[in-house]
């Protein structure tokens, strides 16, 4: 992509309510454009990104077993009246044609549970897995720290049924491993741990994933040895590490970048959701609830990777894995190795964001590049091919090397 031509430029200018670091490098950088409070254009840079994260989610979900559809954003309230959730003061009411009462779900266990219902009827039909990655829509009262908490956000939402409670737990388990290994993929695992939550009125516990942040909007308990950690709701009634029980626990910041419950059988008892047993008995279906934020976890990253001059991307989730920056391109001879650079990158399927502006400065291309964060700059100017090539520098280090314009395979 040349950055001449790019939709969504930097900016050193940001909203004054950008009251956090995500909001602020996101916005500077080109990622996304506040539309209302709590509510974000995603620009090319930033739809990139987001994409790169569901699609991480997407693989290791689909190797758990899980099945992608879609459901709606917008449903009738009665379904909402049937689990008595309808005067939750998150939800966004709206009146369709002929007065109907609808609502803009924020979750979607009152969907998928009479959709499910409709297909299964017999243990033979359980277990079942389904998920989906959508935008969803919380009236919050105030939205506030840029993708972390807004009115409108992306989230992957995954609901489990089972035959019973064993069944529950066994696969429980299993996405608990599979979060772990998505955040491993998107650079922030060594930073992420699982937490210990209410469950409210589903189980004793549920859990969390925090990213540890000293921007973090949330205290918990860390215990160091066993990266296990308590959030602050439950500390009184938990008071040691529930894996080896020290009393040792760490107070530290943190961002929940996910969050899993055992919903056993509250919402299949409001829609009556039955299956048939092998001896032909009615029982209940048992529920699992997993939902991981796309869009919060891109501004969690940003929190926590970034320094001075700008975000640090992880390469798994880059815009681009090189930032190309060509200088002295009014001289036609380092114009044409720079385009040839740019052409055989692409070529290569490797994905370049190539800066080819003509008048601007060399330091104002270094400074955006900073910003931006892509893991990989390159640059091709009259020094770097009198000094034999082009100068490679990596986003996260401060030296940087002069490569041979032949050796490509050094550039990935």
């Amino acid at each position: 992509m040349r950055y001449s031509q790019l939709f969504g430029k930097t900016t050193k200018s940001v909203p004054a309510d950008a009251d956090s670091i995500n909001a602020k490098l996101l916005t500077q950088g080109g990622f996304i454009q506040k539309e209302i409070s709590g509510v974000y254009n995603y620009l090319p840079l930033g739809l990139r990104v987001l994409t790169k994260i569901q699609n991480i989610i997407r693989e290791e979900m689909d190797k758990i077993g899980g099945q992608e559809i879609l459901m709606p954003t917008m449903t009738q309230e009665e379904s909402w009246v049937t689990t008595g959730r309808h005067t939750m003061d998150v939800l966004f009411h709206l009146k369709g044609q002929g007065g109907t009462n609808l609502v803009l779900n924020p979750t979607h266990e009152e969907v998928v549970t009479p959709l499910a219902q409709k297909y299964i009827f017999s243990y033979r039909d359980l277990p079942f897995y389904v998920y989906q990655i959508q935008n969803k829509f919380r009236n919050e009262a105030r939205a506030k720290s840029g993708l972390l908490r807004g009115r409108e956000f992306n989230m992957k939402d995954l609901y489990s049924f089972h035959t019973d409670e064993e069944d529950l737990n066994r696969y429980y388990e299993i996405v608990k491993q599979a979060y772990h290994a998505i955040y491993n993929r998107l650079g922030i695992g060594d930073i992420t741990v699982l937490t210990f939550a209410s469950g409210g009125s589903f189980s004793q516990y549920s859990h969390e994933f925090q990213t540890l942040c000293d921007n973090g909007e949330d205290t918990i308990y860390l215990c160091e040895k066993c990266k296990l950690a308590i959030n602050k709701e439950i500390i009184d009634v938990q008071k040691t590490c529930p894996e080896c029980g020290s009393d040792n626990l760490k107070t530290v910041k943190a961002i929940e970048v996910g969050n899993i419950f055992k919903l056993r059988n509250k919402y299949s008892k409001a829609f009556n959701f039955y299956y048939s047993d092998k001896n032909g008995q009615e029982k209940i279906v048992e529920m699992g609830c997993y939902g991981l934020g796309p869009s919060r976890t891109m501004g969690a990253i940003v929190e926590c990777r970034h320094d001075d001059k700008g975000i640090v991307w992880p390469t798994s989730i880059a815009p681009y894995q090189i930032h190309l920056i060509g200088l002295d391109l009014h001289d036609e001879k380092i114009k044409s190795q720079s385009e040839k650079l740019y052409q055989t990158l692409q070529e290569k399927n490797i994905e370049v964001l190539y800066d080819d502006r003509l008048d601007v400065t060399a330091g104002t291309k270094f400074a955006d590049a900073d910003l931006i964060g892509i893991p990989q700059r390159l640059v091709i100017s009259k020094r770097s091919l009198e000094n034999g090539g082009v100068e490679s520098k990596k986003r996260n280090e401060e030296k940087s090397e002069i490569l041979s314009l032949n050796s490509l395979d050094k550039l990935i």
